[in-house]
């Protein structure tokens, strides 16, 4: 029969270290804890740790960090170590040192007018999981959002918890246990340095910890909203995909300017270096750089603004005007059955007014059904002419025509002048030959067709895009 102390140590280590991985645990569920270890007993890890589960867990998307936290106190090198007078005593301290102790101690909380932190990290294990859930120290990590702070915050919250304190009472602590003790004073006293020590990695760690669960936690609501499709967002995620989508622009930009640095210094030519070198018996060695050259390509987008796919339209010319950096000169096209060029206005106008104009009618009628070989037929006869082989065009739709003709031999001969011809449907490829969808004619005319459903696969057309270059 285990000892029901013991037990009830052991529970409250891991309560604690659950409470610290993030879960909310409640006085009444911890007791419900306690009545479940009693019921199923300790004879298997599996059925103690469903039972606790079945207790803590409230959504089924917490139970990997559940079993995660449950294996690591267990399996991952934690051990519960009892109170800290427990492992002094397992150490081979004696009774009479650990009673110095004990006077030293009480005499140290007197003198502070309550419980000195050297006291509370000591005792290590539950005690520091219970002082990492003060409000305080909550509030610190909560203006913790970049992992590069990780070190900083540690150091502030060693800090709250009175870490420096504890070791400057240890040292003074050092000095009477030597006196009283001798060597074996000092060697007690090294012992309270290294359970000190734990205490501050453990805090260490718990700030490693919270960093590692808000990126994963990021990640994956990233990666659930980059995979929702754009029919299913709703406001809110609707603008989170446009901070996205902002920020993914971005990062194309500056790598772009990145690479534009790198080509105004040019690229080391070999043979030139070493024709150079000979002249002076390569003494000095001067490198002879090359520079390339880099025409800016032009991009050319046509965007069916019709209520079916207003989602996917309304991120794309979002990231070709955020994008504008990349090409040398961008124009934007929009369209339901007339065509009509939105350039100056996203130019001109915010984003965020630009695109409230185009969808609201005052570009283009956007109450008409889509017709798209009319659309195609005035940018032919408008702007082909514009079009050559620096530029890449764009077209964005569905393809549904109406059973209006769908004049497929016009892409031909846009694609016979563009550098390419890439057009993205935000419908599924299945959908392609069903109704009125033309995609099937239009897709043999393009250099690729791509389904762009969701903010992922737009961030790879947009990826595609920029290597068409």
């Amino acid at each position: 029969m285990p000892d029901a102390r013991a037990v009830t140590r052991i529970l409250d280590e891991l309560l604690w270290s659950l409470r610290r991985a993030g879960f909310v645990i409640s006085t009444a569920q911890a007791i419900d804890c306690a009545r479940a270890v009693r019921a199923v007993g300790l004879s298997s890890a599996e059925t103690l740790r469903d039972a606790l589960a079945a207790v803590i867990v409230d959504r089924a998307t917490d139970r990997p960090r559940f079993e995660r936290t449950f294996d690591a106190f267990f399996l991952g090198g934690h051990t519960p170590r009892g109170d800290i007078w427990q492992r002094l005593a397992a150490a081979g301290f004696t009774e009479n040192e650990l009673d110095e102790l004990r006077t030293q101690l009480e005499a140290l909380a007197a003198s502070s007018a309550g419980e000195h932190p050297l006291r509370s990290l000591l005792e290590g294990g539950a005690e520091v999981d219970r002082l990492l859930q003060l409000t305080s120290v909550k509030r610190s990590l909560d203006a913790l959002h970049n992992p590069l702070q990780a070190g900083f915050f540690a150091y502030r919250i060693e800090q709250s918890l009175g870490v420096p304190r504890a070791r400057s009472a240890l040292g003074a602590l050092r000095v009477r246990l030597r006196d009283a003790f001798g060597e074996r004073g000092e060697r007690l006293a090294d012992a309270l340095k290294a359970e000190l020590d734990r205490a501050a990695d453990e805090v260490r760690t718990h700030v490693r910890n919270v960093v590692a669960q808000r990126a994963e936690q990021e990640r994956l609501h990233a990666s659930g909203l980059a995979a929702t499709p754009f029919v299913r967002l709703s406001q809110e995620e609707i603008d989170e995909v446009r901070r996205a989508v902002r920020r993914f622009a971005d990062r194309l930009r500056g790598g772009e300017r990145l690479k534009r640095r790198h080509a105004r210094r040019g690229r080391i030519d070999p043979h030139r270096t070493l024709r150079r070198a000979l002249r002076t018996g390569g003494v000095p060695f001067e490198p002879v750089r090359k520079k390339r050259r880099r025409d800016k390509p032009r991009l050319v987008l046509l965007c069916d603004v019709s209520d079916s796919v207003r989602a996917a339209a309304c991120f794309m010319l979002e990231f070709v005007a955020t994008a504008h950096d990349l090409f040398e000169r961008t124009r934007s096209f929009v369209f339901v059955s007339d065509l009509a060029e939105t350039t100056e206005l996203f130019q001109r106008e915010s984003i965020d007014v630009a695109l409230a104009r185009a969808f609201s009618g005052q570009v283009i009628a956007v109450t008409s059904n889509s017709n798209y070989g009319r659309a195609l037929r005035t940018f032919e006869a408008r702007h082909l002419n514009d079009v050559d082989r620096r530029t890449t065009v764009v077209i964005l739709g569905d393809g549904r025509t109406n059973f209006h003709e769908d004049a497929a031999e016009v892409l031909g001969r846009i694609r016979q002048r563009a550098r390419a011809l890439v057009w993205l449907s935000p419908e599924s490829r299945g959908a392609w030959s069903m109704g009125d969808s033309a995609m099937g004619r239009y897709e043999p005319e393009c250099t690729q067709v791509l389904e762009v459903r969701s903010a992922r696969e737009l961030e790879e057309a947009a990826r595609l895009l920029v290597r068409l270059r």
